[in-house]
């Protein structure tokens, strides 16, 4: 179906064109000043110097040719120029019949899909994950589902650390607690148990004893680096038990990242990419892309016209060992080889971006990628507390995220008992939905590049934009469907009706904008947009709402026109939390 914008623009350069000017000036926007009019056009200003007119009479022109518009209730040229736009009622109410009878609910599909990489995990294994894991699962989840929406294929990929020096640690570690194991014994060719010898408590436990110990234990440490290289070596024991770290750490992310409904559908690793090393180091000495510096390989990736120094992508250090560089470089050839992604988007710490601007120059300098391969680096900023310093523990520490989600589910059970709104039997499952929904929204209100602070105490509002208050909206409207349905009212029957009110004309504007919040998202990589949007039509419902007795009203035509009203704005609020990555309860 053709879009709401498209359709004014349509009806304003048709205007244009009747008046003698270009209708590319017809471009039609929402209102900077919604309190005078609901939508303007600025093109007579930009037409002036083509005409040499003065755009207030270029303006007025077009305003003459509008008074029949199909599309446009009243049209007036103010200031210097502007033109102020309201539209009509009729026009309105049948965008919205058709909305209602589109299943996108007027989003298009993409007329080019594209096959985009999305990087967004990033874990360790061995280790649990943490609040700094938070903000790239959840953005690159609402991502991943805005993409899908718009016909986009997106694969989503964990990408989990679990090749560096904590392998080494934790082997470490495990051998000077428990020498006897099979796993340490030199000769040994029998079979390795299939039971880890450590539970996933006992192995997060382990490495952070490991990791300082080894800050203060040369030898220690020294010991690490060489079980790091025969496990990279192919040691059949140590390769045993690093399978065994696998399992039990990816059973333990899995079981978290549902909780946190985010999904994966590659749980690729920085081992996978480990055989593409030797010929991709081979082919950039060959083709001379890399060449050493004071022992190390490196290639250059600095460009005429940065502004600040770019140091060379390390690709081998003098010892030959290889780095991140090396693993992600040959991450972006596996990923090119076997999928071959028009974009691959790494959402990542804002800090890490000179790094990747080195991988990406690299991968690019040296023909790693197609030409027209987008490498895009989404870097969000830190998730603060109150004292605007990074997420801690109240004893300091840094928290989990297993312990957040307690929080917050526990605050919002508070709330929710103390409301007496919801059976005890469901206020548990209740308070992880709602609690879920102050987390994710939370987050995703914000621009993913800045910095925020988590405000259990705002976030868990149910007032303000907060994810509480959009749900307490959304469960709002299905209490008022299903008491329409128990008076004897059909959910199937009636159709949407002309606005009768400003508040309701108000909320069937809001309702127009879902398109492009959507679009506009996933174009720009900001999800806060539909956040924005989201808002803004829980406000417009509410103000409606307060305004109208919509069950009480005695006009059939007009209360099932205003049911149908309703149950789109349902439609349209549950899609968009849906993108965001979160659902919402019956009852709260």
């Amino acid at each position: 179906m053709k879009k709401w914008m498209e359709r004014l623009t349509e009806g304003l350069s048709d205007a244009f064109e009747k008046a003698g000017y270009d209708p590319g000036y017809g471009k039609v926007t929402p209102s900077d000043r919604p309190d005078l009019c609901e939508y303007q056009c600025n093109g007579a200003l930009a037409g002036a110097k083509a005409y040499k007119k003065a755009p207030r009479q270029i303006a007025g022109d077009v305003v003459e040719r509008l008074r029949e518009s199909p599309v446009f209730s009243a049209a007036e040229a103010v200031g210097p120029g502007f033109i102020n736009l309201n539209v009509r009622p009729e026009a309105l109410v049948s965008f919205l019949r058709e909305m209602a009878e589109d299943e996108h609910l007027s989003v298009e599909k993409t007329r080019e899909p594209r096959r985009i990489m999305i990087d967004y995990g990033g874990p360790n294994v061995a280790k649990p994950l943490h609040v700094g894991h938070l903000r790239s699962a959840i953005i690159g989840e609402s991502i991943k589902r805005l993409g899908r929406f718009l016909g986009h294929e997106i694969i989503g990929d964990v990408h989990l650390g679990d090749w560096g020096l904590q392998m080494g640690l934790i082997i470490t570690e495990l051998k000077h607690r428990s020498p006897e194991l099979v796993y340490f014994q030199e000769g040994y060719d029998g079979p390795y148990p299939e039971e880890a010898p450590f539970t996933i408590g006992e192995l997060e436990e382990i490495y952070p004893a490991a990791s300082a110990r080894s800050k203060e234990d040369a030898a220690y440490k020294e010991e690490a680096m060489e079980a790091t290289h025969k496990l990279q070596q192919g040691d059949p024991g140590f390769h045993a038990l690093w399978e065994h770290i696998l399992r039990v750490s990816v059973a333990d992310l899995k079981r978290n990242y549902e909780r946190l409904q985010v999904t994966f559908d590659l749980w690729k690793k920085e081992s996978d990419a480990q055989p593409y090393i030797p010929e991709m180091v081979a082919y950039l000495k060959e083709k001379g892309y890399a060449h050493l510096d004071q022992g190390a390989l490196v290639v250059d990736v600095k460009e005429e016209g940065d502004t600040k120094e770019i140091p060379p992508c390390m690709i081998l250090k003098s010892d030959g060992a290889s780095l991140y560089n090396t693993t992600d470089l040959a991450t972006i050839v596996e990923r090119m080889k076997l999928f071959h992604p028009d974009e691959i988007l790494y959402v990542v710490d804002k800090r890490q971006e000179l790094y990747f601007t080195q991988v990406f120059r690299c991968a690019k300098k040296a023909h790693l990628v197609e030409e027209d391969t987008q490498l895009t680096f989404l870097g969000f900023g830190t998730m603060n507390g109150k004292d605007g310093k990074p997420f801690k523990t109240r004893q300091g520490g840094v928290m989990r995220l297993e312990e957040l989600m307690d929080d917050i589910s526990e605050e919002m059970y508070r709330k929710i008992a103390d409301n007496r709104s919801v059976k005890e039997e469901n206020a548990r499952k209740t308070a992880q939905i709602v609690g879920l929904a102050a987390i994710k929204y939370g987050d995703l209100s914000n621009q993913a590049t800045k910095d925020y602070v988590f405000d259990i105490d705002r976030f868990t509002s149910f007032e303000g934009d907060t994810g509480p208050y959009l749900l307490y909206t959304i469960v709002r409207i299905g209490s008022i469907l299903e008491r329409y349905v128990e008076e004897g009212g059909d959910l199937e029957q009636g159709e949407l009706q002309e606005a009768t009110c400003a508040s309701e004309k108000a909320l069937m504007l809001e309702l127009t904008g879902f398109g492009p919040a959507v679009e506009g998202a996933f174009a720009e990589k900001a999800p806060h947009k539909v956040c924005s949007y989201l808002y803004g039509l829980a406000n417009a419902f509410n103000r409606f709402y307060h305004e109208t007795k919509i069950l009480s009203e005695e006009d059939p035509v007009q209360k099932s026109g205003w049911i149908q009203l309703l149950s789109l704005t349902k439609r349209v609020l549950e899609t968009s939390i849906g993108l965001l990555g979160f659902s919402a309860p019956e009852r709260m």
